[in-house]
């Protein structure tokens, strides 16, 4: 109890966070994981549905081991890993780089490749600069001493990661986990189908055209060496019982994996409930978080993450700055 208490404590609320916690919106939380050889294969999926929420946090925070962490790796694992039988789409363009924007502070760079899993039709659009068929987005940070990768987007089927900058001691840290967000569709995996995605440099906020009609969008809050928190909105609530997020990663064992363990912080209840990823089956809960508390041999710095702050309320909080005193 002790090491995840200290993990979900590094993640604690602020006493404004905290209050308006108590207010949250529960949410059904759904495990459709399935058992697998391959490290290379996300077996993970944790759903989350709700007839009501239109807006929520994601955090994706470092491990609790990261202060101790001496040898990182993230190189692909691919024993047991048979993918002859994947799809693989021509794209419809020669592979290339895109850069969309660029600041002192931030730049945003897209990519197509060669081939994808997927048709590639989603357009994304920064400004008056329109592309069409890019597998990968990238945005870049500036850090103290160089520019980092923060966050990623894969237009053709709604897959996202995140992570913070690295902590002082490492010069690079992996990613792990995917999430989405939006109405979550079954097409051979989970994919959250877009039409369109612009990105706004002014406000760091990423506007969704799904093709069902409806909208949301994502704003990066903030990000530093401990964490990074980013804000989604959805113009209407997903229904017809389908998720509006869901975590994607990896397990095959407790030494291999991306995410090992769950915790979900139930209403009413006086502690998290705390389990191994493929015990889990469902729950109602306030907050999610899913993560590690030991060491992987499978991209050993990814982050944990954490759902929480569903609302009914599409409203963000207006900036501390712009207020009125």
């Amino acid at each position: 109890m002790f090491r995840i208490s200290a993990t979900l404590a590094a993640m604690a609320f602020s006493a404004t966070a905290f209050a308006a916690s108590l207010d949250a919106v529960p949410v059904t939380v759904t495990n459709e994981s399935e058992p697998v050889l391959c490290a290379e294969k996300d077996n993970i999926t944790i759903k989350v549905t709700s007839p009501e929420v239109r807006r929520f946090r994601i955090e994706a925070a470092h491990p609790p081991y990261i202060g101790g962490l001496v040898k990182d790796n993230w190189e692909a694992d691919w024993t047991a890993c048979d993918m002859t039988g994947d799809p693989s789409f021509t794209a419809p363009v020669p592979p290339r780089r895109v850069t969309f924007y660029e600041s002192i502070e931030y730049w945003l760079v897209g990519y197509t490749f060669p081939t994808f899993w997927r048709p590639a039709d989603t357009t994304f659009r920064v400004g008056d600069r329109v592309e069409k068929g890019l597998h990968l987005v990238q945005l870049w940070k500036l850090g103290k001493d160089k520019s980092y990768e923060v966050l990623v987007v894969y237009p053709q089927d709604g897959y996202w990661r995140a992570r913070p900058m690295p902590p002082a001691h490492l010069s690079f840290n992996a990613y792990g986990s995917s999430f989405l967000f939006g109405p979550v569709e079954q097409e051979g995996r989970p994919v959250v189908n877009i039409k369109e995605i612009e990105f706004d440099p002014k406000t760091l906020e990423f506007k969704m055209a799904f093709k069902d009609g409806s909208n949301g969008s994502l704003k990066l809050e903030s990000v530093d060496e401990n964490r990074m928190i980013l804000d989604v909105v959805l113009d209407r609530p997903v229904g017809g019982g389908k998720a509006f997020a869901a975590l994607r990663s990896m397990y095959v064992t407790d030494f291999n994996n991306d995410v090992s363990r769950i915790a979900v912080r139930e209403p009413g209840a006086r502690r998290w409930r705390e389990e191994h990823i493929l015990d889990f089956q469902k729950a109602q809960g306030t907050d999610v978080w899913m993560g590690r508390l030991t060491h992987s041999q499978h991209n050993t710095s990814s982050p944990d993450h954490v759902f929480k702050g569903f609302s009914k309320d599409p409203k963000r909080p207006e900036p501390a700055a712009a207020r009125k005193p």
